[in-house]
């Protein structure tokens, strides 16, 4: 069984191979008594999106960890990995801006704040 950060380290490895965009870690840990970090990643088109998920899922089977859940594949807009204590979003450039789950979580905006100038 891997520790919360081999797992979290083998889903971005695997969200790189496919070249997600802009992953977050976010360590959820003091925020939230069900996980204990939370991978935000961003996918050019729905294609991606489930290419990105599946590989996830993939390398995460060679070393024995299998998701609980696996949502969104369907629209492919935004598809949730559930791997109990690390949740892995990925999402679309627009659906993630409007969701702003890195702020939600409290998260300081980096490169959004410069977006405007």
């Amino acid at each position: 069984m891997l520790s919360t950060q081999e797992k979290t380290q083998a889903i971005v490895a695997a969200l790189e191979d496919v070249k997600a965009l802009d992953i977050q870690v976010i360590d959820t840990s003091k925020l939230s008594p069900l996980f204990e970090r939370m991978i935000v990643a961003s996918a050019q088109s729905t294609r991606q999106t489930k290419a990105l998920a599946d590989n996830v899922e993939k390398k995460l089977k060679e070393l024995n960890e299998v998701p609980l859940s696996t949502e969104g594949e369907s629209s492919g807009e935004w598809i949730l990995v559930d791997f109990g204590e690390v949740l892995v979003h990925i999402m679309q450039p627009a659906v993630r801006a409007y969701y702003n789950l890195e702020e939600l979580w409290g998260v300081q905006p980096k490169l959004r704040a410069q977006a405007g100038k």
